[in-house]
């Protein structure tokens, strides 16, 4: 694993998760774009999502995917995140039936009742992704999805940035961050059983330049990337 501190340009104090989605969750959606992850979600041709009866998302935070997700068609949908907070502000949408404390590696989600497994931008907070993926193939079914939107590796050693938030009084911190190479994902994948279906990479474009023109210096470097696999 290649540490993040090689690359780290901002050099802001770190908290752990809990503690940093905790500061953060009353602005987290104010400060994350759809672009970053939605955008990605709509370009995959499977799942289909409205044939989804039961989804297990994990790592589910103020609960934004789960309720595009439901949006989609799909019919239920369990939520696992580590942050109280978070799961607060995913319980007032109503797009999950279930909503509890755990570990996205160690959901306690029933095993083999899901069609889909769903994760988003969490995977930068794990030391190592093969957990997230053998637990993902613990709750599918035979035949169901994995579908993953990560913070893609090239713009975290190119830019330097960490998952990170600023407090109600200026202050930045970092979120503990790991980086994970392409092939980590896909080596990861394949041991736990998992075929990938399809793949997309957004990069930041002009879209992304309208929102931060500060960012021209990293224009066409890809910012986070989908991945859906089939059992």
């Amino acid at each position: 694993m290649i540490p993040f501190s090689e690359f780290d340009t901002r050099g802001y104090e770190t908290v752990d998760v809990a503690a940093g989605y905790g500061a953060w969750a009353q602005t987290y959606e104010r400060t994350v774009e759809d672009l970053m992850d939605i955008d990605l979600l709509e370009r995959l041709s499977g799942p289909e999502w409205a044939s989804v009866r039961r989804a297990a998302d994990l790592g589910c935070g103020t609960g934004r995917t789960g309720e595009w997700l439901h949006g989609k068609g799909a019919q239920r949908i369990d939520g696992v995140d580590l942050t109280p907070e978070m799961l607060e502000i995913a319980k007032q949408k109503g797009a999950h039936e279930s909503l509890g404390v755990a570990d996205a590696t160690e959901s306690g989600l029933e095993s083999g009742a899901y069609d889909l497994v769903i994760s988003s931008l969490i995977d930068e907070h794990l030391p190592e992704v093969g957990p997230l993926y053998e637990e993902a193939a613990r709750l599918t079914r035979p035949g169901g999805w994995m579908v993953i939107v990560t913070y893609h590796p090239q713009f975290m050693i190119t830019a330097g940035m960490p998952t990170h938030y600023t407090d109600d009084e200026g202050r930045s911190f970092a979120i503990q961050t790991h980086v994970h190479l392409v092939s980590d994902h896909v080596r990861a994948g394949v041991a736990a059983g998992w075929r990938l279906a399809e793949m997309h990479e957004g990069i930041i474009d002009d879209r992304w330049l309208q929102l931060k023109p500060k960012w021209e210096k990293f224009k066409n470097i890809p910012l986070s990337a989908v991945y859906a696999w089939q059992r």
